[in-house]
Order: C-alpha cells, then structure tokens, then sequence
C-alpha cells in the first residue's frame, strides 16, 4: 500500500479518480432528485447519463486545475472540499437539505452553540470517510504535474466534453432550466462554493447605508408599551389556538388572545426577521421598525437569544451574556432569560413610548428537547438525536411540541405582566419568522426555497393581546410579516407617511 503510494502518477489519473470518488460517493441526491423529475424511457435515461458525464467532466476541471496551479496549496483547497463535502452530503441526506445561497447564510451567521446542536456520530463517520481518507490520499500520492502543454490539452479536453454534453442535449434545456434551482442545490461542492458567493455578493449589498423613511408627524399623548416576541421556527399547526389536537396552549387560551391566519414572507431567519421588521416587501435596506422608532423618540430595548436580524441602531440591545451580567441568577440555558428585569426595563421607563423585542429561538432544530425546561416536557416521550430522519415521528413531533407549550408559557408571563402594569397601555405580538417540517414529506426543519417550500415552513402563528378594549383585532382577515410594522405604528398612535392601514391588524374606526 505505500509502495502504491509513493510510485508517482499523473496528474490526470488523480483527478480522474478524485472525479469518479465524489460523482459516486456525493451524488445520490443529485441523481435521486434528477430521476424524479425527468420523463421516462430513453430521453430520460440519456438527460441522466448526459448530468453524469457533464459532472464528472466538471469536477475533473476543477482538481486538475487547482492540482496544477496551487501545488500544496492546491491539495489544501481540495482537503477544504472534501471534508465540507462530506458534511454537506450530512445535511443533505439527513435533513433533505437544499445549499442554496439563503442556507449558506444560515451557516455563516449560524452561532456555535446553534451548531453544536448538529453533532452526531453519524456526522463523524461522514467526515472520516468521504472527508479525510481522501484527503489521506491526496497528501500520500506522488504527482506527475506534467507539463504546460499537457495542462492546457487537459483542461481543453474536460472543457469540450462538457460543451459537447450541453450541445446534444439542446432540446433538454428547457427541463434543465426548470430543475436547475433544486439539482443546483445538491451538486457537491458547486452548491456550496457558488452560494457562498452569491450570499457574500448580497451582503455587501446590504451593508449600504439603510433608506431613511419620513419622520414621524405626531404621536399621541397616552403611555404606552408594545411588546414584539419574535418565535423562532413555531409552526401554526401546532398551536392548540388554531384546532391542534394536543393541548399546547393552555395559559394563551385564557388570556383572552386574538389568533390571526398568516403565511411567513422566507423560510429561514434573516429573511423572515427582516420581513418582520420591514414597512413593505423590498430588497432594498429601509430603516426597520426598532431603529424608526428610535429615531423619532419611542425608547426601545432589544433582547435576544437568537441572530440574523438586520443591523438594529439602538441604545439597549441585550444579547444572553448581557442579561445574565444584570441578573447574574438568570437561566441562560432557555429563552425565559429574555424574561429576567423585563419589569423593571417598563417601570424604569421614563418616555410615553416603549417598544420591547424578544427574538426567541425556542422552537430550532434539531435538539427540541434541549429548548425547554424539564416541567414543560409535558408529551413523552421525546426525540433526543439530532438524526429526525431515523428517529420515532411521534417521539420528534412531542419534543417540538413541549418547544410550543414553553413558548404559551412565554408569551402568557410577558401578558402577565404587562397586566401588573396598568398605568401604561399594553401591547403583545408574537410571530414566527417560519414555520418548520417535522417529516412531513420526508423533510425536515426549514430553509427550502419558497417556491418550492411546504406549507409547513410558511404557515405560521400570529397572536396579538392588548389591554385596551378599544383595539380591536380582525380575525377575519389573512396577515403576515408586514402587518407589524403598521400595527405598532397604529397602537402607538404615531402619524406618520410611512402607515398603511391595509397592513394594519386593528380594526379601523368607523367614520360617521
């Protein structure tokens, strides 16, 4: 064996067998997800051998000519590769995961213990097989680089191949052109290396001074505080609010809440939190609700234990290790922390004004019983792998169900007490920024792009209280994300340009 080893070999049989290593080992969702959708007989069978050849010639390109260029520092990139190669296979096979350049998102701004809550010895095994043996032979094997001459003949060659497969398969552009966005997204490491790009491309985009909206013309005279919790990854269907057959609402129920049907505006959190924040749907980066208001003199205070928000312009923004330096006897392990002070940040007001956010992340995958207390694991018993593909189905829905009952317990504590608070106005809104796949469809978690996304990731709760009875919320009519942004615009009593009464959850005054 390192005899083998050591006995030099060309260049281009190294890469042909790095490109044959990843096209059978890497590609089986690509080729699972490809057979579903094409036609069949020989049409089928030829698209199918055509993506074969086109990625083998691809990949080939791709290690002869980092091999050649970078040397030792080439075989470094393609080790790179290798190993987020294999945990991307993971994710893909584990959780139905598409790398799209929204979960490449996901990944950067993903926290470490977010991450940790990943690992699994399968994930290991992964890593160790189709990572770092190959990186194993990669750094064993003697190389012939050969010449210049045989470098351009080769990258030539592996070029014309997969010209030629693009050419005799013109009368199949139209179904590649269709299946493009889902077979992308599982092409390894294509996937991952070009939405790498094109999320770094979006955020320096976005890091642009934001548009400043019109200044607020008048606000009313009352005291008062609206509190926005933000879920994370809450579902609508799991909300015995809105008919689920387990009880996991059993405080909301008697608080005298209303429920609104709404639809999530992006399936992952920077986008879902954004749209939350946001007056109207746009790409563009508009002055977002905490920093309006701020700016116009409404004191605001943000606490979170999650990420992905757009760049939040304020005095007071408290993340967990924050608040547990305020309340050293503050449980940061769960999201009742965002809890600790939170009535002395209200009395200790001193404007007519106050806004409050809590970014939850109660509801994340995978580890759901890792979200809650012990006393609020009320349905047993629960999944405690991160493996939801292999776990029981009622075992997982249980674990993400007590993620629900502790967060009626949330928003039920935040009315309580608002409601010992009576010299001010009170206002509650909770919303998810998505909702979250729990097997259904054999997918699971969130992050599928929204034109193909299930309605269990889009379909999400929107739950308002106020302690003034002439509020009065619309159930009747369809809301979601936008609808907070003028909803607290409208409780506030704030004039103002930017207000939208259609996106307004409160019912309008009658004129007579």
């Amino acid at each position: 064996m390192v005899d083998f080893l050591r006995k030099p070999a060309s260049l281009t049989r190294v890469s042909l067998v790095l490109s044959l290593f990843t096209l059978v080992t890497m590609h089986w969702p690509f080729f699972r997800l490809a057979a579903e959708n094409v036609e069949r007989g020989f049409n089928g069978i030829f698209i199918i051998f055509s993506l074969a050849l086109l990625l083998l010639g691809l990949n080939f390109l791709f290690y002869y000519m980092v091999l050649f260029l970078g040397r030792f520092a080439g075989k470094c990139i393609l080790a790179f590769t290798f190993i987020a190669n294999a945990v991307g296979l993971y994710f893909i096979n584990t959780y139905n995961a598409l790398i799209t350049d929204k979960m490449m998102g996901n990944v950067f701004n993903t926290q470490y213990s977010e991450a940790s809550g990943f690992f699994s010895w399968m994930i290991l095994l992964y890593v160790i097989l189709l990572g770092v043996l190959p990186c194993v032979y990669l750094f064993a094997r003697h190389f012939e680089y050969g010449t210049w001459k045989r470098f351009l003949s080769r990258t030539g060659m592996a070029l014309a191949v997969s010209l030629a497969v693009a050419v005799v398969n013109v009368k199949n552009w139209t179904w590649v052109d269709r299946n493009i966005p889902t077979l992308g997204s599982v092409v390894l490491p294509w996937s991952y290396i070009v939405n790498s790009i094109r999320y770094q491309n979006a955020v320096a985009k976005s890091d642009q001074q934001e548009t400043l909206l019109p200044d607020v013309e008048g606000m009313s005279d009352s005291k008062d505080v609206c509190v926005l919790i933000i879920g994370e990854s809450a579902r609508r269907a799991n909300f015995s609010l809105y008919g689920y057959g387990k009880q996991t609402n059993p405080l909301l129920e008697k608080d005298s809440v209303s429920v609104l049907v709404a639809d999530a505006s992006a399936t992952y959190t920077t986008a879902g939190v954004k749209a939350i924040l946001d007056h109207q749907p746009s790409n563009k980066l508009y002055e977002i609700l905490p920093n309006y208001l701020y700016r116009n003199g409404v004191d605001v205070v943000w606490r979170t234990t999650n990420w992905g928000e757009p760049p939040v312009h304020i005095d007071r923004y408290l993340k967990i290790e924050d608040i547990k330096k305020l309340y050293p006897e503050a449980d940061d392990r769960y999201d009742g922390i965002l809890l600790a002070g939170l009535k002395d940040d209200i009395l200790g007001c001193d404007k007519d004004k106050l806004l409050i956010v809590l970014h939850t992340s109660t509801s994340h995958g995978p580890t759901y019983n890792n979200k809650y207390p012990s006393e609020f694991e009320v349905f047993t018993p629960v999944c405690k792998t991160v493996e939801m593909s292999k776990t029981n189905p009622e075992e997982l829905v249980n674990a993400y169900d007590n993620t629900i009952v502790y967060t009626d317990y949330l928003i039920h504590s935040v009315i309580g007490i608002l409601k010992e608070i009576p010299q001010r106005r009170g206002c509650v809104i909770y919303v998810s920024d998505h909702g979250e796949s729990l097997g259904e469809g054999n997918m699971y978690m969130h992050g599928v792009p929204m034109f193909a996304a299930p309605k269990e990731q889009i379909e999400i709760p929107f739950i308002v209280w106020t302690s003034d009875s002439a509020m009065q919320v619309n159930e009747d009519e369809k809301v979601g994300h936008y609808h907070v942004f003028h909803s607290v615009l409208r409780f506030f009593g704030i004039d103002t340009p930017v207000y939208n009464s259609s996106l307004d959850v409160f019912e309008q005054p009658s004129e007579n």
